[in-house]
């Protein structure tokens, strides 16, 4: 095994992985290790490498650590746990290899550690990997229980094809965790962010997207109804969630959020970035309409006129980006009735009754502005709902006429009816 070929791709896989240098130097130690018992060391020795970076230089040792006899298990402890381990390993025979998820070992090589590898107290001694307090005293006199002491192993650059193998496989699971860990940490930290990326591939209706050290995915359900995607273009998404799982750092994206549009205006908008102009809520139904509620906190800064810009050119941005969605930015007021009305734009709304209770308003508009209050399929009126927190009911100045007049009218009836009943109860 040349050590040295090691050594020179260091940097490069620490570059290209984004991970540490000392993390790549560490992995490499573990396989080394690994390697070495493999081929030289003895069942249950504990074997540690050292490498030296600059030179390729590596040394070996062997680590035992210094018991007494309250830390070894008894022979009846010995006993009844060969009973257990019987009954829960079954047909796995002393010398049949165990997945333990970091390389396969020899059961042999699991029963030697005995309760080290349980987070026991008491170990079965093993004198490869144990010493006796009194005989570590004779080596280092300040040594306690429990401590470790070192022993030099001759060097070996000779390694047989099994532990090459096993040296092989160790260092490109480990880099692989360690390059899991370090996306996780870096895009953790950037949910609820704006992302721009590039389309790798689409399959099954999910598009992955190239973040940059990573690769996020779009599912169907987070992408723009009607929209569509090849390879090679650039879109701007945002980062919703980023978890761990076996197959690596799992990132992922949405067109449809309304946090995206929050971010966009963001962009485009410096009086957003300056504190003058604040979003105060978002309503969205992607692809097709939205409604941001906006309000300034620095006389006159108009915050309507900020975030439509010059001849339309800040919105119409955002507008383009999310594929033609129809954009209403509406000022938002502190009186819930005020809101209402302006919610309802482009309709001119007339007055609104509220039960601040309930939360439930009714919008009264010009029978001519009814279809446009409502929108199609309700769109304006729901949106309107959606972007002041209230249940909206809209209805033409005409219908409120009329209902009150058939109330009215009703009432006199009953009137009349009690008239009769008093009326005919005196003739009696």
């Amino acid at each position: 095994m040349d050590l040295k070929s090691f050594t020179q791709a260091i940097q490069q896989i620490a570059d290209e992985k984004g991970i540490s240098r000392e993390k790549i130097i560490e992995t490499i130690e573990m396989a080394l290790a690994s390697a070495y018992k493999r081929d030289y060391g003895k069942r249950g020795q504990i074997v540690r490498a050292t490498l030296e970076p600059d030179t390729g230089k590596v040394m070996f040792r062997q680590i035992k650590i210094a018991v007494d006899e309250t830390m070894i298990k008894s022979e009846e402890e010995l006993a009844a746990e060969e009973e257990e381990r019987v009954a829960q390993m079954g047909a796995i025979g002393p010398n049949d290899d165990i997945d333990t998820g970091i390389g396969r070992r020899s059961r042999a090589d699991i029963d030697d550690e005995g309760g080290e590898e349980t987070g026991e107290k008491k170990v079965r001694f093993n004198p490869e990997r144990h010493i006796m307090i009194g005989e570590a005293r004779d080596i280092n006199p300040d040594i306690v229980s429990g401590e470790e002491l070192t022993f030099a192993l001759p060097d070996q650059e000779d390694y047989g094809r099994i532990a090459a193998q096993t040296a092989k496989q160790v260092i490109i699971q480990r880099i692989r965790e360690a390059e899991r860990e370090a996306v996780y940490e870096e895009y953790k930290d950037k949910e609820g962010e704006l992302v721009s990326g590039l389309v790798q591939r689409i399959e099954g209706g999910s598009v992955f997207v190239d973040i940059g050290r990573t690769v996020g995915v779009l599912p169907p359900e987070e992408q723009i109804p009607g929209e569509r995607y090849h390879i090679g273009q650039r879109v701007k998404v945002l980062l919703t969630l980023v978890e761990k799982n076996q197959r690596g750092s799992g990132v992922f994206l949405s067109r449809t959020h309304p946090r995206l549009l929050r971010k966009l205006f963001e962009i485009e908008v410096p009086e957003i970035a300056s504190g003058a102009v604040e979003i105060k809520s978002v309503a969205r139904e992607p692809g097709s309409r939205s409604k941001v509620a906006v309000v300034s906190h620095e006389s006159g800064v108009d915050p309507v006129g900020s975030m439509v810009g010059q001849k339309g050119v800040r919105v119409s941005t955002v507008i383009q980006e999310l594929g033609g969605e129809k954009i209403d930015v509406i000022a938002w007021v502190e009186d819930s009735i005020k809101f209402i009305a302006n919610a309802l734009s482009p309709a001119k709304v007339l007055d609104v009754i509220a039960r601040e209770e309930r939360k439930e308003a009714q919008a009264i508009v010009p029978e001519d502005q009814l279809s446009l209050a409502i929108g199609k399929a309700g769109q304006n009126v729901r949106l309107a709902a959606k972007l002041t927190g209230w249940r909206i009911d809209v209805r033409s100045d005409k219908s409120v006429v009329a209902l009150a007049e058939e109330e009215s009218d009703a009432g006199e009836e009953v009137v009349a009816a009690d008239d009769g009943v008093e009326a005919e109860s005196a003739v009696e």
